[in-house]
């Protein structure tokens, strides 16, 4: 038999869903009932595509900025440089703007001129040792209609004007020539600053700091181009890389560009608005609140909620290969940690055990299988507290994307509170390049069409099984491939609940941005359903809570088990934590430093 919570013991409507008091249940019902007739009516407001603006890009003056080098009509010049850097990085003649890297071209082609002949398998290794600077490429390298986007990494104690610098692990420099950027409608960007030290070289380059990411923007040739590192605004560690010493690799960065390919081609058309048809059917189940519209009080402060971004961004295929997903908060619903905002029950250890996040009081029972966990309606969580740095989030910081449930949750045993992982499959949302290096559980999907260019992220799969099935940078894949399994896998096994986590970025002048998934996803699934959902906004009344029974796989004769296995989590109780006693007493509450979590980059 299924577990039930205690939010199954509420009227048929939660009231935590509605904001509205206890009682009155038949009332509500009937205008759930009429709520799903008029379906039409409550799903009413449009959907919207993005706002983008396209370069001319000025492919004249960027041939007559080469010196000493091929010569010819702009199409004759880039033949010959993509001929000759394309060992190295395979398709640069697929790119819309000019190729700027960090390749001494000149160099390569008197080097091929005296050895016209390499062996084939020497090919790509002499090739690779006129990288300039110390920079070595990875294998991501991906151009299309929208420009190109590339990552290099650089070993600092190889540098002898970087060894100074203590963090050991590789500096990865993710850097865009991009053909078009997307106009966003939230908070404003970043005006950032102007980089003294470069104008000469890039006139107007201009120094952000946003989003973790410092990031240098400039415009060549009509184009704009952005290089970027992750890093922390803080003092130096040996495991961390301050935004300080990420701006000394940046700059070296830039001085080593040079013009490398492309394709002269007529300037990109300004794409066409997305086709947003949904579904004439209305589904029966699939119930959605409006976008913005987070749990009660579990924004970055208790007043502050989230944004109702209507916004499509791109067209995707849903994330999970099937039907039914859940698209809800994995820390402040049932068995979640409330995102160390505190809980009533400190530790809770017993299957089914009562408390609630102290933010809102709202109800929870610490099983992840919970039926308020595995039913509708979704509730978008983009803006949710999580501390991490989101500029389209009121207050500047949030989640970054949206936390995925699949179908169903599988228990070990009848008294077992968690799900067990990987039993769902993951997809690829579009036709794109992975970015992922090895050991790191961050999947990076890059699309790049003539109607969009995004960057789409999963998280929480194992990154051992993501080495084991070749998920790594470079890889090609198609929309419904099948990239990985849903896990809970965050920095170690059992780390998090059993979720996807997605998020979006979008390019723009500063470079890429987190934008709110939550409306794409609703889209997407509607397609994968081939039906419509209903929006349930803000005092609408809400349906039901009708959870999916979990799957047991080693049901026992009783009828529950007294107590599952603790497992230590970033969520759970410590093994040497003391039980807790029937009635406890208040906490104090206490002040401690918080360290701000890193998260995985490609």
């Amino acid at each position: 038999m299924p577990q039930f919570d205690a939010l199954n013991s509420f009227p048929d409507v939660n009231p935590w869903l509605t904001g509205q008091s206890e009682g009155s249940g038949l009332k509500r019902v009937i205008l759930v009932g009429l709520a799903l007739l008029f379906a039409g009516a409550a799903a009413a407001q449009e959907l919207k595509s993005p706002r983008i603006s396209v370069v001319k890009v000025d492919w004249d003056a960027a041939a007559a900025s080469i010196v000493d080098g091929p010569t010819g009509t702009p199409a004759e010049v880039f033949a010959k440089l993509n001929a000759a850097t394309g060992i190295s990085f395979p398709r640069i003649d697929g790119s819309s703007v000019p190729v700027l890297l960090p390749y001494d071209v000149d160099a390569f082609i008197k080097d091929r001129a005296a050895n016209p002949e390499p062996a084939p398998e020497k090919a790509v290794e002499n090739a690779d040792r006129f990288m300039r600077s110390g920079f070595r490429p990875t294998k991501f390298f991906v151009t299309g209609p929208a420009g190109y986007d590339s990552a290099f990494a650089l070993t600092l104690a190889d540098v002898r004007e970087l060894s100074d610098i203590r963090y050991a692990d590789p500096v990865y420099v993710l850097f865009s020539g991009l053909a078009m950027t997307y106009e966003l409608d939230g908070p404003a960007m970043p005006d950032g600053e102007l980089v003294k030290s470069l104008q000469d070289e890039y006139p107007g380059i201009r120094r952000y700091l946003h989003e973790s990411y410092i990031r240098y923007s400039f415009e060549r040739f009509g184009a704009t181009y952005v290089a970027a590192i992750y890093c922390l605004d803080t003092r130096p560690r040996s495991k961390i890389l301050t935004c300080k010493q990420a701006d000394r690799v940046v700059e070296r960065f830039l001085r080593a560009l040079k013009l490398a390919g492309g394709l002269p081609a007529p300037a990109l058309e300004k794409p066409e608005p997305l086709s947003l048809d949904r579904p004439a059917e209305t589904s029966k189940d699939f119930t959605y609140f409006s976008p913005g519209f987070i749990i009660p009080n579990t924004g970055l402060k208790k007043d502050t909620g989230g944004r109702g971004d209507y916004t499509v961004y791109a067209r995707l295929r849903f994330p999970l290969k099937d039907a039914p997903a859940f698209a809800n908060s994995q820390s402040f619903n049932n068995w979640g940690d409330c995102d160390f905002t505190g809980r009533s029950v400190r530790n809770p250890r017993r299957k089914d055990q009562p408390y609630s996040c102290n933010v809102n009081g709202r109800p929870l029972v610490f099983n992840e299988s919970a039926p308020g966990n595995y039913s509708y309606p979704w509730r978008d969580n983009f803006c949710e507290h999580r501390r991490y740095f989101v500029g389209q989030c009121p207050g500047g910081e949030g989640h970054q994307g949206q936390d995925i449930r699949p179908s169903s949750c599988t228990l070990f045993n009848d008294g077992a509170d968690r799900c067990q992982p990987y039993q769902h499959e993951v997809v690829a949302a579009h036709d794109g390049f992975l970015l992922r290096a090895r050991k790191q559980e961050a999947v990076y999907l890059f699309i790049n069409t003539p109607a969009m260019h995004v960057r789409v992220r999963y998280m929480h799969m194992n990154p051992n099984q993501l080495d084991a099935d070749g998920i790594v940078s470079g890889k090609l894949v198609r929309e419904g491939d099948i990239i990985g399994k849903v896990g809970n896998y965050n920095r170690t096994e059992r780390g998090t609940t059993y979720h996807l986590h997605f998020d979006m970025q979008v390019p723009t002048k500063a470079g890429w941005v987190f934008v709110n998934p939550y409306m794409t996803l609703v889209a997407a699934f509607e397609r994968l359903i081939g039906a419509r959902g209903t929006e349930i906004k803000d005092g609408d009344p809400a349906p039901a809570i009708v959870g999916v029974p979990p799957v047991i796989m080693s049901p026992s004769d009783r009828a529950s088990v007294a107590q599952a296995p603790i497992v230590q989590t970033h969520a759970s109780v410590s093994a040497t934590d003391k039980p807790q006693k029937a009635k406890e007493k208040p906490h104090k509450k206490r002040k401690h430093a918080r360290k701000r979590r890193k998260h995985d980059d490609g």
